[in-house]
């Protein structure tokens, strides 16, 4: 003879047949809304119980035919989010911010401390640049738009930073209707997280960001993580290894060859994460007396900036980085480096004698500083340029490695009579290996898995090898497109 429910478990039968009813008519769901079969314009939203919650808010970067996409009307009611997640810094997944909050956007943003420190670094540069643009275009008249307008400017930038809510890795935060997230170190770059979000039925989505990799310096390696009912993960790089070049080994022989010839090493690199971690392999150079001291200059005022945050934000330094500082040993020493803060300073280096090193933006040699460098020493022999990130095509970089003769500063034709090296171990994307090193470490095979952040022929391999060496199931989102995650 059957046993009658207890009233609690009738009541807990009612209300679990009540929520069941509610999700029913409710859908967990995401839509794609950016870095779908591209890796730049970060934006995912997640629809549950009625609420919208948009992880990512990057700029489209690139060709025309994606910056223009960030000028199309959106597919979702930025009054209508309930709150932003941001994974980390990098303007692919924070530099539509501001104008998501000029169309109406009034809710929470979500990050870490790193991560925040870097948005008051780079989106305000990113607005003065935006501004700069239109300006240029309005007074050459090379803007299809009459006038040209900036996406946002400098003031809205700042009106972006008004509204971020700083939570700790490992810390929980809620959500609007029950669901809650917390941020786990992902090691790509200073405040870089995996957002891991709870639905109020308890399953997960786990939003990847951008992967690091393990055993690179100053920050924590990427956290395994075990479990997730749904993955959403990066594939920059998931075709292709990085190189295994030392680059202590590469930046000795350069440092070595400048003292002797009483050179210039001219270093174009990018002010988050590559300029910290080449002072990180020179100071260790210098420390274990591998090559004697010499000048180092960082003559980019964004890298100053990020670079003093990268001290300043301990909750990021890996082991290592504690013990050095904890015993008075800092790669970002004033006797080490000296930070460029003005430009009178920034050209009295182009009157300076070798040897030295100048660190200096753009990565791409597309703008800042380093460009006035490379116009006046790239014509001497003595002179060494070095790259330690990837250079895109048509760019001046990518056109000094593929051995130009000459390239275009300033609108002056520059012969290059330099030496040009690379370092290409250094990125920060983990590489094919590692994103399936660290899915190797998932208990449980996600439901679905959706590969975004990477050229579509990247991620076709990706996928094929996921489902190949793991069996699971994988997904290529277009543009707009949504899935069910119930």
């Amino acid at each position: 003879m059957p046993v009658p429910p207890t009233k609690a478990a009738s009541a807990r039968s009612t209300r679990t047949c009540y929520r069941s009813a509610i999700l029913a008519r409710v859908p967990q769901r995401i839509t794609f809304q950016g870095a779908a079969r591209t890796v730049t314009g970060s934006k995912h939203v997640i629809e549950y119980e009625g609420k919208q919650i948009l992880v990512d808010c990057g700029l489209f970067q690139g060709p025309r035919e994606l910056r223009e996409l960030n000028w199309e009307p959106l597919q979702f009611d930025p009054a209508s989010l309930d709150a932003v997640i941001l994974t980390h810094a990098h303007t692919d997944h924070i530099g539509y911010l501001p104008r998501l909050i000029k169309l109406g956007f009034r809710g929470p943003v979500y990050a870490t401390p790193g991560t925040i420190g870097l948005c008051r670094i780079s989106l305000p540069d990113g607005g003065r640049l935006q501004m700069e643009e239109a300006r240029y275009h309005n007074r050459h008249g090379t803007s299809r738009h009459r006038p040209a307008e900036p996406l946002y400017t400098e003031a809205d930038a700042f009106e972006a930073l008004k509204p971020m809510r700083p939570v700790h890795y490992f810390q929980w935060q809620d959500l609007p209707r029950g669901a809650t997230f917390r941020f786990i170190p992902a090691g790509h770059i200073l405040g870089s997280a995996f957002a891991e979000v709870y639905f109020p039925d308890g399953q997960r989505i786990l939003m990847s960001g951008d992967l690091g990799r393990n055993d690179r310096p100053i920050i924590h390696d990427p956290s395994p993580v075990e479990f997730a009912e749904f993955l959403v993960m990066e594939s920059t790089y998931g075709d292709r290894l990085h190189s295994k070049d030392d680059p202590k080994a590469i930046l000795k022989a350069v440092i070595q060859r400048a003292q002797a010839e009483r050179g210039v090493v001219v270093v174009p690199s990018f002010a988050i994460g590559r300029t910290q971690e080449l002072l990180w392999h020179l100071h260790e150079l210098i420390e274990r007396r591998e090559i004697s001291r010499i000048p180092i200059y960082v003559d980019s005022p964004m890298a100053s900036a990020t670079t003093l945050l990268y001290l300043k934000e301990d909750e990021d330094h890996d082991k290592q980085m504690k013990i050095d500082l904890s015993e008075g040993r800092s790669p970002f020493s004033n006797d080490l480096v000296t930070f460029v803060r003005d430009r009178q300073t920034s050209k009295e280096l182009n009157d300076s004698h070798g040897p030295f090193v100048v660190i200096s933006g753009s990565g791409m040699v597309s703008g800042g500083r380093v460009v006035h460098h490379l116009k006046r020493r790239l014509g001497d022999p003595t002179t060494t340029v070095l790259f330690t990130g990837y250079q895109a095509e048509g760019t001046n970089g990518r056109r000094m490695i593929d051995g130009a003769d000459s390239v275009e500063i300033l609108g002056e034709a520059v012969p290059i009579r330099a030496k040009i090296e690379r370092i290409d171990s250094m990125s920060a994307h983990a590489d094919a290996d590692e994103i399936m090193a660290w899915l190797g470490h998932f208990k449980e095979p996600p439901k679905q898995t959706f590969l975004v952040h990477g050229e579509l022929p990247v991620q076709e391999a990706l996928k094929a090898r996921i489902e190949r060496e793991l069996g699971w199931n994988v997904g290529i989102p277009n543009l707009h497109e949504t899935f069910s995650l119930e």
